[in-house]
């Protein structure tokens, strides 16, 4: 075939490809070609063949004619996304079957191509289906070589709850659905969304994480969505935003309950459009970002309070995933002792194996109101003072695992509800008792009442009405 000799023959790769086709010189001239530039190749004359060739050769990739005997291509389509096989399917449709290649894309056909076939078009789509199906492949290699360890990615667990989070990970992995991801402070949540971005077909562009509960209400637009030089005072040039830097990759929006509400309406839009305005700018910047976010509160409880919007929360949560505290999964102690241990040795250059009966039995204990982060803190110190190879209890802060005595509450600290005062104004009366107690230190009084600094500022512009300013100045 003369065509063949304009093509230069590359050595093997491990892609085999099936060609589908009833009209045998057709057939025969798309196999050699494909041959030629390096893939295994194997022919069928029509669907109900392609069917038993697929059984037997495994392909990874399926070129097919649409219109032939027995069985059509989109019969062979259909037939082969209900299969567990993963199989990158090419179509090839005459000029005048336009609307049948639209139909088998829709089906979930990779691709197709009109005839006379475009060799040079050909070729661009099976390399990029086959790095497509390659990357596959290692994804699904690289999670059931996690599965068996009783890890994932950074986590570590085989309890039955660990396990049901993996399982959800890896469903929603693959996909570019928002997942909000709850669960208290120090249960690892960044660690999920790291994991779901390793899991995707992202997992090769960036992975940006934000704090939103860090940066001071008046930078955080600027940081979400940049800006242009001269859009503020003191914006003396233009910043790229959050999203453009995690642009084709995913972007972590860690404690969402803390972000001004002005700021979600605008993230909201975004989510919606696929667009974003930096600030400062009239020009509109398309944008692909997958958006994960996290919380540790209880996010039905804070769109009730109205510290997270209603809409912003459904569109976020279209997948949720509740990290558990670790005392209630207390089973996967052991394991995370060792993979921290494996962690902190390679951090501190130590060799540190295990440790011993009673310290183990101390940490099974203990209700780790820290959580793994906890865990990590505690393990890193006593692998920063052992001598040897073992941790032993004296290895532990001398604080370890004491409960500090609650101090008796003085009648001056006490703050007096009557029945029928509703939760809003003994929340108001707390706060404003506990400011009070601090000698307005806003700082610690938001420690004391386990709220961030910022939602501490935000109750208390509420309560501006009654004076609440007023009767605790800075």
């Amino acid at each position: 075939m003369p065509l063949l000799f304009r093509f230069r023959v590359h050595t093997m790769n491990n892609e085999r490809i099936l060609i589908v086709e009833d009209e045998e010189n057709a057939r025969t001239g798309l196999a050699e070609v494909i041959s030629a530039w390096g893939y295994q190749t194997d022919t069928a004359q029509d669907g109900v063949e392609g069917l038993e060739r697929v059984a037997v050769f495994n392909p990874s990739i399926v070129v097919t004619d649409l219109r032939m005997p027995r069985m059509h291509g989109l019969d062979l389509l259909q037939r082969l996304a209900d299969s567990a096989q993963p199989i990158a399917v090419i179509v090839l449709t005459a000029q005048g079957s336009i609307d049948s290649a639209v139909e088998a894309m829709k089906m979930g056909a990779y691709d197709y191509l009109t005839k006379p076939v475009d060799f040079t078009r050909l070729r661009t789509i099976l390399e990029h289906a086959s790095r497509l199906q390659g990357t596959e492949r290692e994804l699904e290699a690289t999670r059931k070589k996690l599965r068996d360890s009783g890890a994932l990615g950074p986590l570590v667990g085989s309890s039955r709850k660990m396990q049901e989070i993996f399982r959800l990970i890896e469903l929603v992995a693959p996909s570019t659905a928002s997942v909000l991801i709850t669960g208290e402070s120090g249960t690892g949540k960044e660690m999920v969304a790291r994991t779901i971005h390793d899991l995707s077909p992202r997992k090769n562009k960036p992975f940006v994480a934000i704090n939103c509960a860090a940066i001071p209400e008046t930078l955080i637009e600027s940081e979400i969505f940049g800006h242009e030089k001269g859009a503020f005072t003191g914006a003396l040039e233009r910043r790229t935003g959050c999203f453009e830097l995690a642009e084709s990759g995913t972007l972590l929006l860690d404690e969402i309950g803390e972000m001004p509400a002005g700021t979600q309406a605008k993230l909201l839009r975004v989510l919606e459009d696929r667009k974003l305005r930096r600030l400062g700018s009239k020009v509109e910047t398309s944008v692909d970002v997958r958006v994960l976010a996290a919380t540790n509160k209880v996010p039905e409880e804070a769109v009730a309070r109205g510290e997270l919007r209603n809409d912003l929360y459904y569109r976020l949560n279209v997948f949720n995933i509740h990290m558990p505290p670790l005392r209630e999964h207390k089973d996967d102690v052991p394991d995370l002792v060792q993979a921290l241990l494996a962690d902190m040795n390679q951090k501190h250059q130590r060799k540190v194996g295990m440790v011993n009966e009673a310290v183990m039995q101390q940490f099974m204990n203990y209700s780790w109101p820290g959580n793994v982060r906890e865990l990590r803190n505690t393990l890193e110190r006593a692998i920063i003072v052992c001598e040897g190879a073992v941790v032993e209890p004296r290895h532990l802060p001398p604080s370890f695992g004491q409960v500090t005595p609650r101090a008796p509450v003085h009648e001056a600290n006490a703050v007096r509800l009557g029945v029928g005062t509703t939760v809003g104004e003994a929340e108001r009366l707390l706060i404003l008792k506990t400011l009070e107690s601090t000698n307005n230190n806003k700082t610690r009084a938001a420690e004391i009442l386990g709220i961030s600094l910022r939602t501490l500022h935000n109750k208390l512009k509420e309560y501006s009405g009654l004076n609440a300013e007023a009767a605790v100045p800075d």
